[in-house]
């Protein structure tokens, strides 16, 4: 998939992402495959869990490059995590990967 071209909207950039019908969860896996973390589908969650999905299937993992793009998805909520950690955990995952330079795999589960 190519990656969109974000707008300065969150729910702007949601709808140009694909469908997540039929996703339960995404599974957030480290290099030994652990799952150390997890998005379900549902409400309050589902955006991040679109944008998510989205960066699987662009990007098939998250890495730097995955998450600089998670973050202009996220649009306005980004400057918002990054003034308050810890308000908003899916964006603060994309920092966190940024600043150790981890990978993480992302697992969409039906």
């Amino acid at each position: 998939m190519t990656p969109v071209a974000p707008t300065a909207s969150f729910k702007d950039n949601l709808a140009l992402l694909p469908s997540i019908d039929g996703i339960a969860r995404i599974d957030l896996l480290d290099a030994s495959g652990t799952v150390v973390a997890t998005i379900p589908n549902e409400a309050g969650k589902q955006g991040s869990l679109k944008v998510y999905n989205y960066l699987q299937l662009c990007f098939g993992r998250l890495d730097a490059a995955a998450a600089e793009h998670g973050l202009a998805i996220f649009a306005e909520h980004t400057p918002d995590a990054r003034a308050r950690p810890g308000a908003h955990p899916n964006i603060d995952r994309l920092i966190d990967v940024i600043e150790k330079g981890t990978s993480l795999t992302i697992r969409a589960i039906p």
